[in-house]
Order: structure tokens, then C-alpha cells, then sequence
């Protein structure tokens, strides 16, 4: 397989698992296992089948033009340092699907979380080989929206909730800063491009801009590897489930912040910002994220914290501008990736096996669980930075670097190497305590379940670990040395420094300082043992401090102080107010910018006005007067009369040849039409309230200022429309489109060319939010309750009803459009004809009017008229419309479309056509804009029916409240046959 094929296989692969996983039952537990285990697998191999290219300095890449005029591709860039990282996602990744086999419960819905594992196990291979800054961030909120989902994924449980929404929250807006430094370096740069960022590092740290871009950048990065002040969301994501925490936390989510400073190391480091940014927040989150583990009561909120101690160490030699740092960071991030996913796991089969993972009710354990403990303790050896492990290795070059630090403040550096030995010690006692107070001690009490061992595959994945600990500790120059120089150089390029990985360096300071935190820790470890342990909760001096809980406040302030006051300023449940809040805004906006530009009158001669289109004209502003004078009380009235100046609208389409955009419009108004007319059968009647003289001068005013401001918007837009229509020559623009239709588009309707070839993007945009907006609409409507005076049945309805309930010829199950014969009839008959004509406009679009959208529309009022004559329970009784599946199926078809092109080397959504003689029907246009312009149709079919449906069910919950007749009446009543009267003589 070629390599750039390999990248693309390497990231599409999860996603296509992912989608699978979610498609399986509930209970096919195995199943899910068994794709997700193979999903990864393959995964690692795909990674692995690059090595040689990338071992022999090489760089492995693949761009596929995306919108090539922005200078925005889809790229993937493999180089020593990429593979390392996408080695471990998938590699610890494997291991984790086999624990989580046996670690999720029987009831749990297994499926969907490994559809989440592994759709979270794309992004994160996505944004590791990103090529492209904007598609990293890209990829870099995704991975933030799945580990929303994997925190979460107990959603019965409020801390799961709290934590995935915390997480989510942090880590998200970290995500936006970290999008607009990215604009900030793009444009630095002149490019997006990673290959030419790498390239500019002068360039980068030379221009103004510099320090903005740092900042924004870095507060991505804090967030997303919780260093301090961003911290605190880390240990409540400890809700989620422990192989999400194995996963999370060990190797992938909070690494990707370490990852995107490393890889722009080269070109931002090196700078007084820099170091005392990144090195002050790795020190403080080095410290104090060691110091609160050690207080801590459940093993995950330790491992937690001692997770955020390791980030900020890793921080803090990125912080220290040197290239030793460097490639002791990248060594640390391996090693800290095998120790703390088994240490995650250990924890995991204690709870498993236990029912809980308080370290105040756990002790002895060594004597029933052996094997754990003995695979625990090695694994928290290597965090604590015992000799002969990992963890050792990259200590002892972190206090190299440490002693041998350089900057502009000496205190900093005279202090650098007693912080780091204290936080070394404090490592010690937390990792003491782990294994002190589970393992050991008297046998248990109480307990909810009988410790054991667990399953032998259970354990498994953190054998695997355990032992990758013990051979990068004893042979590390052989077992880790080629990938971490490899992934050095990739990094540094040509500044990467001789390092050595012997496990032995001599009686050095570094070994002397390692020792000396050892015994420290030790020490510490049973003064606190015997006196504060288990006696307090939380750490003592900075209790308080508690990042949970000023991220709480914030958000109380946030979502409730100052949004109450600005509600209390701006905001009204009356929807007027709104809509002059909205316009008065744009008028301001539009008003400025013309201010700025002024672009003064247009240099065409306007044309003679035609009396007719005047009429026209005169009667289109006539219905829209109407319309606004009518609106307040009778809404009947003003939706025919705002129908009225659609229909004057689609006039003029017509008579200045636009038949495409004529046709677009009488199918919108009739669509909307009914759709608002369903609408406004469920809102409250309004009455008029005489007031006093008074009451009435202000009605008055408010009146007269809401024509002044209608007047201002409707005269501004009718002056930039004019100044923009006689500016230049519009033949100037079409001609342009009108050349270059067929040859290019392979189509002669040009709207239609320029909508699915042309601006296909645009429509791409648009559909998607025309999708998010149905299900908006959907999801509004679901907790909507009709207003009470709108749930009865019409008064002028009420004698017909009661008049056909005692008809002695009805049948039970009747429906109104049983009684309305011809109408029925009717709208039955005309649903195939107007799904024909649907399916007609849909195929001529290309060529002539017509076209995905119109053909939609077309096809949803086939769909309304159902709804209408037959009602909602006997329309959905007979059609299986699923509009949900319309949409999705939409989405993909139209994206589909576009991702097809890449298979042929063209940028995104290129279009090929030809023309295919079928029989009887004739030649028809086979180009590939017809299908994503099946995709348009099939998502505007499913739009409009999804928001056709949410308020057509307001029918049946209203039925359902209140018992009346809607649709299908009851069966008759037994009415008593009218006794015969006699009539006087000549009376009729």
C-alpha cells in the first residue's frame, strides 16, 4: 500500500469502526469487542507499515485540495515525531479495548461506548498527523466533543454529567483561543500549511504578532493537558469509566496539549514568553498537582492528580528552551503513557473486584489479589522514578535539565532544582500510599464485594505494560532509543543534541538529587501516615483553593448573573422587542460599513420603469401594508396577504427571465405558508384591551417608531441593492458563469451549475444548516404545550362535528377526509403525480429549471397535503416518511459527492459529467453534481417533514390532553329513531 494511502486508511479506519459500532443492538457485546479490537489492530499496523520511510528521516504526506483558493487542504504529515504519537493511540489503545471487554458491565450499552472509543481514537490520529493548522484545530475539538461523550457515558449519574460538561467547557474554549492564534500564525506565516510554519521560525518569533499568537496558542494547550490554572476539570472527569480514564489520561487526550507545544517548538520557542509562560505554568502545575494527589482518598483522584503533576513536569522542560529539555519531554511522555494507563487499570480491577476505590476501606489485598498487586506495584515504582524502571530514566534527565537551566532569572533557576526534587519526593509519597494502602495492611472489611483476581484478559493489558516498563528501564537504549531519537530528530531537526540512555551515568548530582527525594518521600510518606492521612479531607494550607469550585462560580456568573442582567436589559419574552433589537443592530452595522466604504452612487444609467411591472409592484407593497397592519389581530388575514407579496415577488422573477428562481419561490410560499398557518393554529388568541387616552398616545408612539425603523431597514436595503445594481455591467459577472456552465459544470441551467459545481461548498454549508435547524425546530417543538385556548376545537367547527358524530351511516374509524369525499380522493390521487413531478424537476435541474431543492420541496408538499386532508394519525399510519434518515442520508450523499473527487486527484467537490442515453426517457445528464443534488433533495424532503411533523403532533398531544374530535372521530353513539309526529292537514 502506498504511504499516503496508509495516512488516509489510518484516519478514516476508526471513524468507519465508529459507525459500524453504533449500528449494532444493545447487546452485542462481543461483537463490539471483537470490531474495536480489530479496528485498532489494524490501526497499529497501518502506523507500523510506515516506519521504515519515517526511521529513514523521511516524511510521509498526503493533500487532497480542498479549497485550493484559500489555500485550505486536507493533509496528513507522518514524521518520526507524528508516528510516535499515533503509535501510542493506537497501540494503548488496542490494550484498552481488551480491558474494557471485561471491565463494562452486562447492562451497560457496550456498542455505543466503543462507537465513542473509537470515534475519539480517529480524532486524535487525525490531529497528530494533521498537516494543516486549521484542520489540527479541527480535529483538535473533536477529540474534545468524544471525550464529552466517553466522560459522560454514565449519563445516570450527576457527577458524569458534571464532569464530561466541565471538561468539555475547559477544553472547547481552549479550543476557540486556540483557532484564533492560528488564524493569527496562518497569517504571520501566509500560509496554514505545518511544513511552512516549521520552516518560519525567525519569521514567526520576529513579527508583532508574536505574542498574541503565544498566548492564544498556549491557552489551547494549557487546557487540553490541565496545567495550571486550568487543572481542576482533569479529576472530575474521573467519573467516566476507567478504561476511558486508562485511555484519556494516560496517553491520548491530555497529551494532545504536550503534543502541540512540542510540535511547535522549533518555531516558538526561545523567547523570554515562552519560558516564563510555559515554565511558570508547568513548575506551579508540577507542584501543586503532586502535593493534592497525596491527600487524596480515591485511587483515580490520586492517579488523577499525579497525571496533572506528570503534564506539568513534561511542560516545564518544554518551558526550559533547551534542546536536551526537549528530548527528555518527548521521553517522559512514553514512559508516563505505560505507567499511568496500568496504574489506571490496576485501579479499575480493584474497583471491579471490590465495588470501590477508597483507599480508607481498602487494605490487604496483596494476600487476595497477588498477581494485581505485584503488576501495581512495579507500575507505581516507575511513576515514583525507581531505579531500573522507566520513570527513573527520564527523571534523572529531568533533573540534568534542571541543574542546568539558563534564563533570565536567577532566582528562577536557584530554585528550579529544589522544586523539582520536592515534587520528586511528593511523587514518592503519593505512589507509597497507593500501593501502602491497598495492598497492604490487615485483610479488608466490609467490603460490597469479595476481592479477587480478575479474568486473566482482564489483566492482560496490564502485563503488557508493566513489562514495557521494566525493559525501557533495564535496556532502554534498545527498547525505546530508535523511536525517541527518531521522533528527536523529527522534531529538531538539525539541532537535536548527543544524549545517552544508559541506565547507569555514575554518582552524579542527578542521581544524588533522585535519592535524596526517595528517601525524602519516604519519610514524608509515614510522618503523614501516622499523623494526617486519615484523618483529613483534602490538602491542608490550600483547601480552599478549589478549582471546581471557582469554575462553578464563574459559571454561576456567567449563566446567571450577568445573563440575568442583560436580560433584564435587553431581553423580553415579547417577540417585538426582540425583532427591534435585531434590526436596529443591522441597521447599525450595515449603516457603518457603508459609512466606511462609501460607495456613492453607481455609474449605470437606470432603465425606464414598465407600468405593468409598476402595477405589479404597487400591489405587491399594497399586501405587504396589509400584512403588517393586519399582523397583530387577525393572523389569518396577513399570512394570505404576505402570500400576496410572495407571489408579486415571484412575478418579477418571471418577467426578468428567472424562471429557476420563480419556480424556487412559489414553492417556498407554499411550503411556509402552511407551515406558519400550522404554526398559528396553536398560539393564544390575542384581544384588543381598550386603555385610557394615555395608554393610547403610547401605543401610538411605539407604533410610529417601529414604521420608522421598518422604513429606515426597507429604504436602506432598497438603496444598497440599487447602488450595487448600477455600480458595473452585470453581463460582466454572468458572462463569466454563462462560458464556462457547460464546459465546466456540464449543465446549461446556470443557477443550478453554479449551486452544485460552482458555490457547492456554499450549498454544502447551507443544507447542513438547513438539517441543524429542523432538528432545532423538532427539539423546540417536542416541549412545546399549545396554549390552553387553542387545545379546544374551533367553535364554528363544533355543530359539524356533532352533526356528523350522530350521522346513523358513519363507521367506526372514520376520518374527516372520509366525509370530505372529493378532497380526498383528490390528494391521494395528486400524491404520485406530484411525486412524478418532484422526481422531473429533480433530473432536468441540470439543464433546465429545476433542480435538488425545488424537487424537494416539491416532494414535501406532496407529503403536507396528507397531513392536511387526512390528519396526522392517518397520514403516519400510511406513510413511513423517517425524516431523520432523509437528512443523514442527505449529508452524506452531498459530502459523499465531494470526497469522491479526492479519489481522482481534484479538489474537493469537483464535478465529472457526461450524458447517458436511457430508453424512453431519453438522454439524460449523469454528471456527479446530479448526485449531490440527490443529497439536496433528499435533506430538504427531510427538513421540511421533520418540522412539518413536529408541529403536526401538537395535533395529537392536544387530542391526548383534552378529549375531543381530531381527525378519527369515535364510533356513534346508538341515537334513537325520532318518533313519528302526526301533521295537521295542510301543513307541511
Amino acid at each position: 500500500m502506498p504511504d499516503a494511502l496508509l495516512l488516509i486508511a489510518a484516519v478514516s479506519l476508526p471513524f468507519i469502526g465508529a459507525i459500524i459500532a453504533g449500528l449494532l443492538p444493545t447487546h452485542a457485546r462481543n461483537a463490539a469487542a471483537w470490531l474495536a479490537g480489530a479496528t485498532t489492530l489494524v490501526g497499529l499496523a497501518l502506523v507500523w507499515a510506515a516506519y521504515p520511510t519515517v526511521a529513514a528521516g523521511g516524511v510521509v504526506r498526503h493533500a487532497s485540495e480542498w479549497m485550493p483558493t484559500l489555500g485550505l487542504d486536507f493533509s496528513l504529515r507522518m514524521d518520526g515525531f507524528a508516528w510516535l504519537f499515533a503509535g501510542m493511540v493506537s497501540g494503548v489503545g488496542g490494550l484498552v479495548v481488551v480491558y474494557a471487554r471485561y471491565y463494562m458491565a452486562a447492562e451497560d450499552p457496550v456498542p455505543r461506548f466503543f462507537a465513542f472509543l473509537l470515534a475519539f481514537m480517529g480524532s486524535m490520529t487525525g490531529m497528530v498527523l494533521s498537516g494543516n493548522l486549521i484542520q489540527l484545530v479541527f480535529f483538535w475539538e473533536m477529540t474534545s466533543l468524544f471525550s464529552f461523550l466517553l466522560i459522560g457515558y454514565w449519563h445516570h449519574t450527576a457527577a458524569a454529567r458534571d464532569g464530561a460538561r466541565m471538561a468539555l467547557t475547559v477544553t472547547a474554549t481552549g479550543g476557540l483561543c486556540l483557532f484564533a492564534g492560528v488564524l493569527i500564525l496562518g497569517h504571520i506565516v501566509g500560509s496554514y500549511d505545518l511544513d511552512r510554519v516549521l520552516a518560519s521560525g525567525d519569521l514567526i518569533r520576529s513579527h508583532p504578532l508574536y505574542l498574541p499568537a503565544l498566548v492564544l496558542i498556549l491557552l489551547g494547550a494549557l487546557t487540553k493537558s490541565a496545567q495550571f490554572p486550568f487543572h481542576f476539570w482533569l479529576p472530575h472527569a474521573m467519573a467516566a469509566p476507567t478504561p476511558v480514564s486508562a485511555y484519556l489520561h494516560s496517553a491520548t487526550l491530555v497529551k494532545a496539549g504536550v503534543f502541540l507545544m512540542a510540535r511547535l517548538w522549533p518555531v516558538m520557542s526561545g523567547t523570554e514568553e515562552w519560558f516564563w509562560i510555559v515554565g511558570s505554568a508547568g513548575l506551579a502545575t508540577l507542584l501543586l498537582g503532586a502535593y493534592i494527589a497525596i491527600f487524596q482518598h480515591d485511587l483515580k483522584g490520586l492517579l488523577a492528580y499525579s497525571t496533572i503533576s506528570h503534564l506539568g513536569l513534561i511542560t516545564l522542560l518544554l518551558g526550559l528552551n533547551s534542546e536536551l529539555a526537549m528530548v527528555a519531554a518527548i521521553f517522559h511522555i512514553i514512559n508516563h503513557a505505560a505507567f499511568k494507563a496500568s496504574l489506571f487499570m490496576a485501579v479499575g480491577i480493584i474497583d471491579h473486584e471490590t465495588g470501590t476505590r477508597d483507599i480508607r476501606r481498602l487494605s490487604g489485598l496483596n494476600r487476595s489479589m497477588p498477581f494485581t498487586a505485584r503488576l501495581a506495584l512495579v507500575a507505581a515504582a516507575a511513576m515514583a522514578g525507581v531505579p531500573l524502571l522507566n520513570g527513573f530514566l527520564s527523571k534523572e534527565m529531568f533533573f540534568a535539565e534542571a541543574l542546568s537551566a539558563q534564563a533570565s532569572s536567577a532566582l528562577f533557576i536557584s530554585v528550579l532544582p529544589f522544586a523539582a526534587m520536592l515534587a520528586s519526593a511528593f511523587s514518592v509519597a503519593y505512589s507509597l500510599r497507593f500501593i501502602h494502602g491497598a495492598f497492604f495492611g490487615p485483610d479488608p472489611v466490609g467490603l460490597p464485594h469479595t476481592p479477587h483476581e480478575p479474568p486473566a484478559w482482564m489483566r492482560f493489558p496490564v502485563e503488557i505494560l508493566v513489562l514495557a516498563c521494566i525493559i525501557i528501564g533495564v535496556l532502554p537504549a534498545a527498547a525505546v532509543g530508535p523511536y525517541l531519537d527518531m521522533a528527536a530528530h523529527s522534531a529538531l531537526g538539525a539541532t537535536t543534541p548527543e544524549y545517552s540512555l544508559a541506565v547507569w551515568h555514575g554518582f552524579n548530582r542527578p542521581l544524588m538529587m533522585s535519592l535524596t527525594a526517595m528517601a525524602v518521600g519516604f519519610v514524608l510518606y509515614l510522618a503523614l501516615q501516622r499523623h494526617l492521612l486519615r484523618g483529613i479531607d483534602g490538602p491542608p494550607v490550600i483547601r480552599g483553593l478549589e478549582g471546581r469550585r471557582m469554575f462553578e462560580r464563574t459559571m454561576v456568573f456567567l449563566s446567571w448573573r450577568l445573563a440575568r442582567t442583560l436580560e433584564g436589559l435587553f431581553g423580553t419574552r415579547r417577540l417585538q422587542p426582540q425583532l427591534r433589537l435585531v434590526v436596529c443592530v443591522a441597521i447599525v452595522a450595515a449603516a457603518l460599513t457603508v459609512y466606511i466604504r462609501v460607495p456613492g452612487p453607481g455609474n449605470l444609467t437606470p432603465s425606464d420603469i414598465d407600468p405593468v411591472l409598476a402595477l405589479v409592484w404597487a400591489i405587491g407593497a399594497a399586501c405587504a401594508l396589509g400584512t403588517a397592519w393586519q399582523a397583530k389581530f387577525h393572523r389569518l388575514a396577513a399570512l394570505i396577504l404576505l402570500g400576496g407579496t410572495g407571489l408579486v415577488v415571484c412575478v418579477t422573477f418571471v418577467w426578468f427571465s428567472a424562471p429557476d428562481l420563480a419556480l424556487t419561490q412559489l414553492l417556498v410560499e407554499v411550503v411556509t405558508t402552511v407551515l406558519l398557518l400550522l404554526g398559528l393554529r396553536w398560539l393564544p388568541k390575542r384581544f384588543d384591551v381598550p386603555g385610557s387616552r394615555a395608554s393610547e398616545a403610547i401605543t401610538m408612539t411605539r407604533r410610529l417608531r417601529d414604521l420608522a425603523i421598518a422604513v429606515t431597514a426597507g429604504a436602506g436595503m432598497a438603496a444598497l441593492a440599487f447602488s450595487v445594481m448600477t455600480r458595473f455591467p452585470p453581463e460582466l459577472l454572468a458572462q463569466h458563469f454563462l462560458e464556462r456552465a457547460y464546459s465546466e459544470g456540464g449543465g446549461t441551467n446556470v443557477v443550478n451549475v453554479i449551486l452544485v459545481d460552482f458555490r457547492g461548498f456554499d450549498t454544502l454549508g447551507e443544507i447542513t444548516v438547513l438539517g441543524a435547524v429542523a432538528l432545532t425546530v423538532y427539539a423546540l417543538l417536542r416541549r412545546f404545550r399549545p396554549a390552553p385556548d387553542s387545545v379546544d376545537i374551533p367553535e364554528q367547527q363544533r355543530d359539524q362535528s356533532a352533526y356528523d358524530i350522530a350521522r346513523p351511516d358513519r363507521r367506526e374509524g372514520d376520518t374527516v377526509a372520509d366525509w370530505l369525499l372529493i378532497p380526498a380522493v383528490l390528494t391521494r390521487l395528486l400524491f404520485p403525480v406530484i411525486c412524478v413531478v418532484a422526481l422531473f424537476l429533480l433530473l432536468r435541474g441540470h439543464d433546465l429549471p429545476g433542480g435538488g431543492f425545488s424537487a424537494g420541496l416539491t416532494a414535501s408538499i406532496a407529503i403536507i397535503i396528507q397531513y392536511m386532508v387526512g390528519g396526522t394519525q392517518w397520514a403516519e399510519a400510511r406513510l413511513r416518511i423517517s425524516p431523520l434518515r432523509w437528512i443523514g442520508v442527505g449529508l452524506l450523499l452531498a459530502t459523499g459527492t465531494g470526497l469522491a473527487a479526492w479519489l481522482f486527484g481534484r479538489p474537493f467537490l469537483t464535478s465529472y459529467f457526461a450524458y447517458a442515453d436511457l430508453p424512453i426517457i431519453g438522454e439524460i445528464p449523469t454528471a456527479s453534481a446530479l448526485i449531490f443534488d440527490i443529497g439536496v433533495f433528499a435533506l430538504v424532503v427531510g427538513a421540511t417533514v421533520l418540522m412539518l411533523i413536529a408541529i403536526a403532533h401538537q395535533s395529537v398531544r392536544g387530542h391526548r390532553a383534552t378529549p375531543r374530535i381530531v381527525g378519527t372521530y369515535p364510533a356513534p353513539a346508538k341515537v334513537p329513531a325520532p318518533v313519528p309526529q302526526q301533521v295537521p292537514a295542510g301543513e307541511d
